[in-house]
């Protein structure tokens, strides 16, 4: 894995401030330089109906669901927090691992024993118990990152829990995972996946089983290759009749005989997110067309992976994948080659 980590500075990345140095009087030479676009503050890392809490709300005010057959425990999501973590300081050992950045969705609401016959204006805090159906998280490795037509992108790992996807009404069955390692784009916080950095199904029943498939993911992982397809993407443009014609064909796929559909490349993005990819095409301040007529297919990446974060987090990671799919076939398509050149005739 050493062989892979791509190093921008030669000192250690320091999450903290620190004090400014004394000012040294020098003289300042007029040049021209070009700066990378300004970080601003941190976005969430998917939006839809999710909202952010810790680790440690998840471990002390939540419960863990379990199997109804058998009352076996399912594996909680700290657990699986846990365990991501673990791998990855296993892997990166020598980097700085930032704390985990978590958000759920669709909370799952009881009562205790006791409360059951209280009124609900006169429930307590102590009375009520909470889970979340569904749970994403992601720790960036800040000291790992890289530089794309001015975006800073930090090496960035995590996963995907949804108990919608678990039978929970029988016996302790094998549990699903999603778990991906790729990067963040600090300008917008979109993520960027790759498919040998992703892996949607992940099965274990135990922590150990769970934390042994991901080392598997993490050491399997092409950080260059990845790199070097994102890299590409800066050097191919679209026109605007281009870009016009790739969100149409979009908007037809959707409605495609099943027939036709079968010999094209799949396309996750929903009809409202193909929306929203046009509107920021003009409007988006980093990535959208500016006073340009034509488009690079790194901008249009980033319009995709900033669609996609309306998805719900069960089928976020795909289709946040399949929007790099979409970008590098896109780029080929350009050069008449492929089958996206469907997207763009």
């Amino acid at each position: 894995m050493e062989n892979m980590i791509i190093r921008q500075a030669t000192l250690p990345y320091v999450p903290r401030m620190v004090a400014p140095a004394p000012a040294v009087r020098t003289e300042v030479i007029p040049a021209v330089e070009i700066r990378p676009r300004v970080e601003p503050s941190r976005l969430p890392f998917i939006e839809a109906n999710t909202e952010a809490v810790t680790v440690q709300h998840l471990q002390d005010d939540c419960i863990v669901p379990v199997f109804s057959k058998d009352n076996e425990l399912t594996i909680s999501h700290q657990s699986f927090i846990a365990a991501v973590e673990k791998a990855a300081q296993k892997i990166f050992h020598n980097e700085v691992i930032t704390a985990p950045e978590v958000r759920v969705s669709h909370v799952i609401k009881g009562r205790t024993p006791e409360a059951i016959h209280k009124p609900v204006s006169q429930l307590e805090d102590s009375d009520r118990t909470i889970y979340y159906e569904r749970m994403m998280f992601c720790m960036e490795i800040p000291s790992i990152h890289k530089e794309i037509a001015g975006d800073r992108l930090n090496l960035t790992v995590g996963g995907v829990r949804a108990y919608n996807r678990e039978n929970l009404g029988t016996k302790k069955t094998m549990e699903k995972f999603s778990v991906f390692i790729g990067f963040k784009n600090l300008v917008c916080c979109n993520l960027c996946v790759s498919t040998d950095g992703y892996k949607a199904d992940i099965k274990a029943l135990e922590v150990d089983g769970l934390f042994h498939d991901v080392m598997n993911l993490f050491g399997s992982y092409d950080m260059n290759e990845h790199l070097r397809l994102m890299s590409s993407l800066q050097n191919v443009y679209l026109s605007e009749s281009q870009f016009a014609q790739f969100l149409g064909r979009c908007r037809l796929y959707q409605y495609l005989p099943s027939s036709v559909k079968k010999g094209l490349p799949e396309l996750l993005l929903t009809d409202t997110q193909v929306g929203s990819v046009a509107k920021a095409y003009y409007e988006d301040d980093h990535f959208g067309r500016g006073v340009e007529t034509h488009i690079s297919m790194w901008n249009v990446y980033n319009l995709l992976t900033g669609a996609v974060k309306s998805s719900y987090i069960d089928n976020f990671l795909d289709r946040s994948m399949n929007s790099g799919q979409l970008a590098w076939g896109l780029g080929q398509a350009v050069c008449g080659l492929g089958p996206y050149t469907w997207f763009l005739n």
